[in-house]
């Protein structure tokens, strides 16, 4: 294999910004969350429950400063923001849904709320980068954005965090549980979907 050849699987790695590093410990982040989410699951102790609110909201740390250093270094690039809305489905979209999931919120109508909530945040995404790109194209300033950043679900993962500490999993979860049609329902599950609607709303979100 020639040293060209050998050097390919790394040219990539060269264009990333040290803004993208930040980006990339945000999906970490997110990823161990999802880790720590299944060991609950699987051996019910709630200390990986609260490890993976944590990496959660270490996610949003690091979800703060790429943004702070991209514009500190005035470098940023498509590269970037596509794996900035990556890394914000899985820290702030998948992983509070499958922590809820995990807390209780395990009926048939519930995971219908839990997707809808995922799809929601993907969708947002989807709507800023092409918002981005057709400002960016017109050399407009981006004023502000349509709908809740993905982000503010860190107030829904906080709120399982705090029902976590005070034991309410499980059978125990706050609000209880309906039956509808047959499927069960966790009222508590209902903030995901007004999260997921306020974010694909025509809400206008300065840009800070």
């Amino acid at each position: 294999m020639s040293a060209n050849n050998s050097a390919k699987p790394f040219s990539m790695i060269r264009e990333f910004h040290l803004a993208d590093w930040f980006t990339l410990a945000n999906a970490a982040c997110g990823t161990g969350a999802l880790f720590s989410t299944m060991t609950y699951l699987e051996r019910g102790d709630v200390g990986h429950i609260y490890f993976a609110c944590g990496l959660i909201i270490a996610a949003l740390v690091f979800d703060i400063l790429d943004g702070r250093i991209a514009r500190w270094r005035q470098k940023s690039s498509a590269l970037g923001r596509e794996l900035d809305s990556l890394a914000d489905v899985i820290s702030f979209g998948v992983a509070p849904a499958m922590l809820a999931y995990a807390c209780g919120m395990q009926g048939t109508l519930d995971r219908v709320v839990l997707i809808y909530f995922v799809v929601c945040g993907v969708s947002r995404l989807a709507r800023y980068n092409v918002t981005a790109e057709a400002l960016s194209d017109g050399g407009d300033k981006v004023k502000y954005f349509e709908g809740t950043p993905i982000p503010t679900s860190l107030l829904l993962v906080v709120l399982l965090l705090l029902a976590a500490s005070s034991g309410a999993l499980g059978e125990r979860l706050w609000f209880g549980e309906l039956s509808l049609a047959g499927f069960r329902l966790h009222p508590l599950v209902l903030l995901f979907a007004l999260s997921g609607s306020l974010m694909i709303s025509r809400i206008r979100i300065p840009k800070l």
